[in-house]
């Protein structure tokens, strides 16, 4: 991928999870139109629980916790496994044309951003961060970003979420051990295999910013747009708890 190559950034939060899951979806649609290519960023100013396109509800989160603290479970369009979205952590989606050098596939695609976010964020962290597993970001053995895609014929969504200092036993209480791990975890509880960078969202912001050359101040998609979304997909019970 061509570092001198730019593309229009948009700072922007959603009023509510939903929203914020179908503004990735809608950037994504425009760019596989014809529209721009993309880095969002944006932070979640209330806990919910997302989980992969193919997770099963019943085996990847923890519903009672859920209830009992009335925290909403969604699910995205990409896969990888279930999140938790908490004040404190920093989210990242590129939408980028699959016609780029090193997009052509999914394990490329994976190898390609990840290799470019870990060598934006090693000189703020003082020590190298490895890419482990297929998708996770890693300061030695300790996961700090889950990252997850999603492809359509001419554009491709990649976002992740980067735990900065985020409330790691509330994400212990909603998630149980996940189904599937990769084999570096070695069936470590969430508490002992995550970790928070402790750095100011801002920074990581324009780490990003300048690692994808970011320069074009971009508009949120349109509202009726992430309205119909949010009717057809992420404010539906039948999408969100399916499987």
């Amino acid at each position: 991928m061509n570092p001198a190559q730019t593309i229009q950034y948009l700072d922007w939060t959603g009023p509510d999870p939903a929203t914020n899951l179908a503004a990735d979806e809608a950037l994504l649609l425009a760019c596989e139109a014809g529209g721009p290519e993309t880095l969002r960023c944006w932070e979640p100013s209330t806990p919910f629980v997302v989980l992969g396109r193919g997770n099963r509800l019943e085996r990847e989160v923890n519903l009672a916790a859920c209830h009992r603290r009335a925290i909403p479970v969604l699910r995205r369009i990409s896969g990888g496994g279930a999140v938790v979205q908490l004040p404190g952590t920093l989210n990242y989606a590129l939408i980028l044309r699959t016609d780029r050098p090193g997009l052509e596939t999914i394990a490329r695609t994976n190898r390609s951003i990840l290799e470019r976010v870990a060598s934006a964020l090693t000189p703020l962290l003082g020590r190298p961060v490895v890419i482990r597993g297929h998708t996770d970001l890693c300061l030695g053995h300790h996961k700090f970003a889950g990252n997850a895609q999603r492809r359509l014929r001419r554009a491709v969504l990649f976002h992740g979420s980067i735990l900065l200092n985020a409330n790691l036993d509330l994400l212990a209480e909603l998630l149980p051990h996940p189904s599937r791990e990769p084999d570096y975890r070695q069936r470590r509880p969430h508490r002992d295999f995550l970790l928070n960078l402790q750095l100011p969202a801002a920074v990581v912001r324009t780490a990003l910013r300048d690692a994808w050359n970011a320069v074009t101040p971009a508009k949120p998609p349109p509202a009726t747009l992430l309205q119909d979304l949010v009717r057809q997909r992420y404010g539906r019970a039948e999408w969100n708890t399916r499987l």
